[in-house]
């Protein structure tokens, strides 16, 4: 059996760039990751029309969520998720 973190632990650890999820998620394969704040040049689409070729974009960190099928988008945890003494790392 891996180790089980509460939330609090498992934050620092993606602080650290370690990919964790939840014992209790029913979907497989889903993590949630730390995406490192960056700053780009906008060259393509969807932001090229938005914001015009060359706008400095400083992108902030965030956490994302590999969900179960595949997609990743942005992760704001539940209430459920911050108490849970769940996390493991994968």
């Amino acid at each position: 059996m891996k180790q089980e973190y509460d939330f609090s632990e498992a934050l620092m650890l993606i602080k650290r760039g370690q990919r964790m999820a939840r014992a209790g998620w029913n979907g497989a394969g889903m993590f949630v990751f730390l995406v490192a704040g960056s700053s780009f040049e906008v060259n393509r689409e969807p932001l090229l029309s938005i914001l015009g070729e060359g706008t400095e974009v400083k992108y902030r960190a965030h956490i994302d969520l590999k969900a179960a099928d595949g997609s990743i988008g942005v992760w704001q945890p539940s209430m459920g998720d911050v108490l849970a003494e769940d996390w493991i790392t994968v």
